[in-house]
């Protein structure tokens, strides 16, 4: 990272440094902050995009009750790219004709990997707190891409491990939807169960979208699998489990956070029972979150979930990098957030060269058919 000087190393406290700052700063010096929220406001995946936005408007309203950073105030600036790659450029475009240099978001990896060129070569920082596919930051030199949540080759190794140390599978059979965040986690998952010595049988993709899997599922009953994990969003896996009950195969399925939505036991019904799948730690049950948890509750807004409090770190960090900075010109911004540690609603986090987060913690859960899930083996 040639383009930032070397800066030392140290924990940020959010609240104390924005205060600290905002002692220091003239009031005739205040601004206010657009903070672009792009992602799935309509199509299948809506409730993700909820998720994100509960994440974020809590956040701005703690920040902002606090000064802000530096004493400036931040504004969010919601935008509807359904998830949709070409959707997710258009908005992207108007983020820069608008003038706005933060984004956080956006939520799926094939809308974030379209837009992030733009964000990139216009010099603004973009912090993803869903988006997993290592393409992201893999691709290319980034300076100004970053994520508050794991990748897909830290996720897929916890399925992956749990596949194969506590099912003891004999024969495993991985699927994905052909798109960049599913195929991504298959082929990881897929790679990390040779390396462990676990048969993969069966290695193929789906056409998301489809109704009708029984030829699939034929298949796989040939094969007999005791083992399936599938690398894509709910719709399509619950549509897997649905047919494959159906038609006897009672094998076990495995997938990631993308199919834990609730929205999964209307498709699948009481096959949703018992599904396995990896999804972030739940950081609100951290007591050191509880001020944290109950701000959302207060606005009756749900904590829990994969992206509610990555969202809100990802706030945090704009907001102590605008303090630490002394400026909210973004290059500025973006190199303390490349040489910083920062004390977040998900822990301490530090950034790679690369924007990745150094360590992110993934755990297995069980899911419900009453759209809850418990910790695997609880």
């Amino acid at each position: 990272m040639t383009l930032f000087p070397p800066l030392c190393k140290t924990a940020c406290s959010v609240c104390v440094a924005v205060l600290w700052m905002s002692a220091l700063l003239p009031a005739a010096s205040a601004e206010t902050i657009k903070i672009a929220l792009p992602g799935p406001m309509t199509g299948p995946v809506t409730q993700y995009g909820d998720m994100v936005r509960a994440g974020a408007m809590t956040a701005v309203e703690q920040l902002n009750a606090a000064a802000g950073a530096g004493g400036n105030k931040f504004e969010l600036v919601p935008m509807d790219e359904a998830c949709e790659p070409k959707q997710a450029v258009s908005v992207a475009n108007k983020i820069v004709s608008l003038g706005i240099k933060f984004v956080v978001g956006h939520l799926c990896s094939g809308a974030t990997i379209a837009a992030s060129d733009i964000y990139e070569n216009e010099g603004i920082i973009m912090i993803s707190p869903s988006a997993t596919a290592p393409q992201l930051t893999e691709a290319k030199p980034r300076n100004y891409i970053f994520r508050t949540i794991g990748r897909d080759d830290q996720q897929a190794p916890t399925a992956a491990h749990y596949i194969a140390q506590k099912l003891k599978a004999q024969k495993v059979a991985v699927l994905h939807d052909k798109q960049s965040y599913g195929q991504g986690l298959a082929r990881s998952v897929k790679a990390t169960l040779e390396a462990d010595k676990v048969p993969v049988v069966l290695f193929e993709g789906i056409n998301a979208g489809e109704s009708d899997y029984s030829a699939l599922i034929t298949k796989l009953k040939t094969q007999s699998v005791d083992v399936i994990y599938y690398g894509g969003y709910f719709p399509e896996m619950g549509l897997l489990m649905r047919q494959a009950r159906e038609q006897g195969l009672k094998a076990v399925f495995v997938g990631p956070e993308g199919a834990g939505n609730k929205n999964l036991n209307a498709i699948a019904g009481p096959a949703a029972e018992g599904m396995l799948l990896t999804q972030p730690a739940d950081f609100s049950a951290d007591p050191a979150n509880a001020a944290i948890k109950q701000a959302f509750l207060d606005k009756h807004r749900d904590p829990v979930g994969g992206f509610q409090l990555p969202t809100y770190a990802a706030l945090q960090v704009i907001a102590a990098a605008i303090t630490g900075a002394h400026s909210s010109d973004p290059t500025k911004v973006a190199a303390y957030m490349h040489s910083h540690a920062f004390k977040t609603a998900i822990g301490t986090i530090e950034f790679t060269p690369k924007g990745d987060l150094k360590f992110f913690k993934f755990n297995v859960y069980t899911w419900h058919k009453d759209g809850t899930s418990t910790l695997a083996g609880k």
